[in-house]
């Protein structure tokens, strides 16, 4: 196909799929004429992917290349390949242990990784924004909030598990690679969305309780939820 169909195919425009290869995201099309070159599907998905990678999951277009160099390096090892696409998606921080709470957050982090048997590598970036994270909990004086931690941590293992799981089902080491760095990039916009979505479900769902439970009462005869999903009549029936 040539650039304009890619463009079209893509949504991508034309200036910026150029832009994309003088950066090395993409790679150049096969030369047909001294002026015009052919792309295939490849291109197609490799445009589409780096598109991801930037819009969605909000990479630099530097890193964002590096990345997509590190998924054309036969040598990179799924484990590199995490950990390049970690590294990608998570800022950097800087540890400011002159504070008394980045060092309780520092300590809490260490327990929390022992307590679970993770093996982490020390200067992955992962544990720098969670041990921010807590200091920033506690000089806010929300230290309450950490008794979720566990929680948090159960919910990440069980995800984890699963995203694992699909990487190693792809049929080939391309396909494993791709899943590895779409994956860690894109999660986090999945996590982010559907944590917000369910939060705004489960607020609605709590203001609507009293007012059904009102409701409830003041008509004798109507049924209730009770516990473990039994039916059981509410005061006033007369089953």
């Amino acid at each position: 196909m040539r650039i304009a169909e890619l463009s079209r195919r893509s949504g991508v425009p034309v200036a910026t799929i150029k832009y994309y290869m003088r950066e090395g995201l993409v790679p150049q099309g096969e030369r047909t004429r001294p002026n015009q070159a052919s792309y295939d599907e490849s291109h197609l998905r490799r445009l589409r992917l780096a598109r991801a990678l930037i819009d969605v999951g909000g990479l630099p277009v530097a890193v964002a290349s590096d990345v997509l160099h590190t998924l054309d390096d036969e040598r990179s090892s799924l484990h590199d390949l995490l950990g390049k696409a970690q590294y990608a998606a998570t800022a950097r921080k800087d540890a400011d242990a002159q504070t008394e709470e980045w060092r309780r957050a520092e300590e809490d982090v260490r327990a929390l990784v022992s307590e679970r048997g993770w093996i982490i590598r020390p200067e992955g970036p992962a544990l720098a924004s969670l041990t921010e994270a807590i200091a920033l909990l506690r000089s806010l004086g929300h230290d309450g909030y950490l008794t979720l931690l566990g929680s948090y941590a159960d919910a990440a293992e069980r995800l984890a598990a699963e995203e694992v799981a699909h990487v190693v089902a792809q049929p080939s080491i391309e396909g494993m690679a791709e899943v590895v760095v779409v994956g860690t990039v894109l999660g986090d916009a999945l996590m982010a969305a559907l944590r917000r979505l369910a939060q705004e479900a489960m607020s609605v769902r709590l203001a609507q309780e009293p007012a059904q439970a009102s409701a409830s009462a003041a008509a004798p005869g109507t049924w209730s939820a009770g516990p473990a999903d039994r039916r059981v009549p509410v005061s006033g029936s007369t089953a």
